[in-house]
């Protein structure tokens, strides 16, 4: 059974992403970030982005010096209109996750179902036997 860690402080990442929510609101930047669980198991960890309203060719996923690094544009219907709330957030995204540890490249896959961009990224280890 996979164990969960509470973290009490605040790292550098969760900082830089309320500072930014903050500017985007007041600025009205142009670029956002989608709601992200990220969490471990045993083998792997486990990035979940939800982001409806996408197709899976639509993201761009790339992992670089140990953070994933997730994209893309939510794109929004055509034709004016007069809001009266406005909550649903569209056009460039981005989203950036230190991992605590290496993964494996190779093994990693991603799925988009449902209005969730899953992230799989197996842990790197070398006990591990690769089966093919």
């Amino acid at each position: 059974m996979p164990t969960i860690v509470r973290k009490t402080g605040v790292s550098l990442m969760e900082v830089r992403r309320e500072v930014l929510h903050a500017v985007s609101w007041q600025v009205r930047s142009t670029i956002w970030s989608p709601p992200t669980d990220v969490y471990e198991t045993d083998a792997a960890y486990i990035v979940r982005v939800e982001i409806a309203g996408m197709r899976e060719e639509d993201f761009e996923v790339s992992l670089e010096n140990h953070t994933l690094h997730i994209s893309g544009v939510r794109p929004d219907s055509l034709g004016r209109r007069a809001y009266h709330q406005m909550e649903i957030r569209f056009g460039k995204f981005a989203s950036s996750i230190g991992l605590p540890c290496p993964v494996s490249v190779e093994r990693s896959r991603a799925e988009y179902k449902d209005g969730f961009l899953t992230v799989t990224l197996p842990k790197e280890s070398n006990n591990q036997i690769k089966v093919e």
